[in-house]
């Protein structure tokens, strides 16, 4: 008997689920990715219609305007008929709003949960379902007591298992798509090639690269790769697309001070301080624009153009380009990636600065550079004084105006050994460098390298002219006569190499090398690789540096390469050394200046 029952609470309780289940399906009309435009559509229909409601669907970010809620058949009848009377968007499906969320219209309403007017059920349908979920019960109920004893059966209505919204067919697909306006489709074309899938022209041609990168994408979203995205792909696409120009914030900024208007990434930088000729505007995610404002023309624009390349932000590996009244610098290194454009405009140099961190979404940086090239102008002859921020500027001999000066990993000191740019220097000067430069401005590569000596030979990227190449001299140095080395002591601080005076101790090395120096000289680490000079200007040797020795002497103790092993090394690989025999002396400003020429400054990036 209870399984009797419990067979006919199920059966009823399934005709009632049936009944509430048919009063569950909307007639989608619109969406929009934002709430604003949402809710003036919404209002606009209701103003037209009954039963309108608005709903957010579910994680996307969108929001639908539907109508309902209806039985199917309603639903059909009413898309139909508001279709045809020109009231809804050809492209209005009908769907069981299993994908709607939060209802945000009419404000308070909540339409999902609020159960439609049942039906009225007659006994006659609950007989036909209850002979329907036990057979022969007519019989048994014939057999049971006119008067039965109370029974309380729950009608427990089931949980409904949600059905997936009906996707529209390919057909459908390409009506809604027909629709579309130009912008739209071209819209869409921007998403794609956001997302990686399309990269020709965006001319809202749907051909087939278009279709192709539609079907990639739909591939990689689990649809069926039909190449015609439905009404709900394409809001889905343009949502995330949305989604992503949110994070960045793009809006116009009117720098009045420096004569700007510019697109920046707003949510990822704000203004910070002038510091002529920069405006800075940073954030705390890594991200930084620079505005350039100069009063000047094409002899500024190139001084700009030159001492930008010394900052921190702009790194040496990249494309140049400057021309008569522009520039451009593209720079990269492990950490950043930087882009920079200034040009003469309104009897001023203007430009800006856009820095990006490796870590950061190159698909951000990408976006966000095309819309700062695009929007870039002068509003007029306004420029930055030339004292803006100095009052709150902190001045630093490694800043220029609020900006890093790049420092190398390891600066060194190296020498011209011929008319071309070949240079010699220390082993310890190129270990692990990852780049090499010359004067911080002249890359360069290790062609040869002896480290039993300790040497290395440079070769320049292009063709140099220096202004004195190292003569060796041909005959012994006199022990304790006069010598000095010319070095970058301080690392390249200084603008050209300084000499240090010392004498020669001995012929030979701490442990008898013939081929070694010991010098009385006091010495710096950037010291290493210049070259020993007698009193006359003649090379006797090159510097060694200090940490190619396992022992620590006292500060006065140095050691030089002699010339016979360094003509040696250079002649084994094909650079002939000029030769002197120069004896007497030069005046100090003379030796000086002769030997700085020679000096090079050799910096590493590891």
């Amino acid at each position: 008997m209870k399984r009797i029952i419990t067979s006919v609470a199920f059966a009823v309780g399934v005709l009632w689920g049936t009944i509430a289940a048919a009063q569950s399906y909307w007639v989608q009309v619109e969406a929009n990715a934002t709430l604003n435009t949402a809710e003036d559509a919404t209002q606009r229909y209701a103003g037209q219609m009954d039963d309108v409601a608005g709903f957010r669907l579910g994680a996307s970010g969108w929001y639908a305007t539907a109508l309902g809620p209806f039985t199917e058949d309603e639903a059909t009848a009413r898309l139909v008929e508001l279709r045809g009377a020109g009231q809804i968007p050809r492209d209005a499906y009908i769907t069981d709003g299993t994908a709607y969320g939060q209802q945000f219209y009419p404000v308070g309403a909540n339409s999902l949960i609020t159960p439609a007017e049942p039906e009225t059920v007659t006994e006659a349908q609950i007989d036909e379902a209850v002979e329907e979920a036990v057979p022969g019960s007519d019989e048994l109920a014939a057999e049971l007591p006119d008067e039965p004893a109370e029974l309380e059966v729950a009608m427990v209505e089931p949980e409904p298992i949600p059905e997936p919204e009906p996707e529209e067919t390919r057909q459908q697909a390409l009506q809604s798509e027909g629709l579309l306006n130009a912008d739209e489709r071209k819209a869409l074309q921007v998403a794609l090639q956001w997302e990686g899938f399309y990269n020709a022209g965006i001319d809202g041609a749907f051909g087939p690269g278009t279709r192709g990168s539609m079907a990639a994408w739909q591939e990689a979203k689990g649809y069926e790769a039909t190449g015609v995205l439905t009404t709900r792909q394409r809001a889905e696409l343009l949502g995330d697309y949305n989604d992503t120009l949110s994070s960045l914030g793009l809006a116009s900024v009117t720098d009045r001070d420096a004569g700007i208007e510019i697109v920046m990434p707003t949510a990822m930088v704000e203004f910070d301080r002038y510091e002529a000729p920069f405006a800075h505007y940073t954030g705390d995610q890594g991200v930084r624009v620079v505005l350039i404002s100069q009063s000047g023309g094409q002899s500024t624009l190139y001084g700009l153009y030159d001492i930008l390349q010394s900052l921190e932000v702009i790194p040496p590996t990249g494309e140049r380009n400057r021309g008569n009244n522009d520039f451009t610098i593209n720079g990269e290194d492990r950490d950043i990636v930087s882009y920079t454009y200034a040009t003469v405009v309104d009897g001023a140099v203007k430009g800006y600065m856009l820095v990006w961190p490796k870590s950061g979404d190159e698909r951000l940086l990408t976006m966000a550079m095309d819309a700062m090239k695009s929007s870039f102008a002068s509003t007029g002859p306004t420029a930055l004084d030339d004292n803006a921020g100095l009052d709150e500027a902190m001045q630093s001999v490694d800043l220029v105006s609020g900006l890093e000066i790049r420092r190398a990993d390891r600066a060194m000191t190296g020498f011209y050994v011929d008319g071309t740019g070949t240079v010699l220097t220390t082993a310890a000067a190129v270990d692990q460098c990852s780049q090499i430069m010359l004067d911080e401005s002249y890359p360069a590569s290790v062609t040869a390298r002896d480290d039993a000596l300790g040497v290395a030979l440079l070769t320049p990227e292009q063709a140099l002219a220096p202004a004195a190449s190292a003569a060796f001299l041909t005959t012994d140095a006199r022990l304790k006569s006069d010598v000095a080395v010319a070095g970058y002591s301080f690392g390249g601080r200084l603008s050209s190499a300084t000499l240090t005076f010392g004498q020669l101790a001995d012929v030979k090395g701490m442990e008898g090398e013939d081929n070694l120096y010991r010098l009385d000289l006091t010495s710096q680490d950037g010291d290493a690789g210049g070259p020993i000079v007698t009193n006359g200007g003649a090379v006797i040797g090159m510097l060694k540096s200090l940490s190619d020795s396992t022992r620590t002497f006292p500060p006065e103790v140095s050691f030089a390469v002699k010339s016979s092993a360094l003509t040696g090394f250079l002649a084994e690989n094909g650079v002939e050394p000029a030769a002197t025999d120069m004896a007497g002396d030069l005046a100090p400003h003379a030796l000086a200046m002769k030997a700085a020429d020679m000096a090079v400054l050799v910096s590493c990036w590891e």
